[in-house]
């Protein structure tokens, strides 16, 4: 007789993973902790750093080769290729420059200007690898409304 044990998926945790090959791990972990992600050594080894941004969103920084064993596809040059497009978002202005600001003061890249949409501002970090944040604060209140 087989039996089978029924999860209540509703009350599961749902929560983002997001693997990023990177070249150099410690100097990785530096720029993340910068824009203000932490660490979780309990998920984290000399291969691979968990970095925590909420309780269900989380960054796995990885050597080339422990990313490769996970895919048969090449890793993307991401320094002179888009391969996707991470936000992040926060509750003020003040922090998404904080975040900016740090991030580059560690080594990090703002290849472009804030963006400003009225309702939104956005600005843009890439890490050594060229992988691409998008740091905004949405004021939904600003947001523009459907003239009839």
């Amino acid at each position: 007789m087989v039996s089978f044990v029924t999860q209540n998926t509703t009350n599961m945790n749902k929560q983002v993973f997001i693997n990023l090959a990177v070249t150099n791990l410690q100097k990785s972990m530096d720029l993340y902790t910068a824009m203000g992600f932490t660490n979780n050594p309990q998920f984290s080894d000399d291969a691979g750093k968990c970095m925590v941004w909420s309780d269900s969103i989380f960054v796995m920084l990885l050597s080339h080769d422990k990313f490769k064993a996970f895919t048969s596809k090449p890793i993307a040059d991401t320094k002179g290729q888009i391969a996707g497009l991470f936000s992040l978002s926060v509750d003020s202005l003040d922090n998404v420059n904080k975040i900016v600001n740090d991030a580059v003061a560690a080594g990090g890249i703002e290849p472009n200007e804030m963006r400003d949409y009225g309702f939104m501002q956005q600005r843009t970090v890439e890490d050594f690898d060229g992988h691409t944040w998008e740091v905004f604060y949405m004021d939904m209140s600003k947001f523009p409304t459907e003239q009839k």
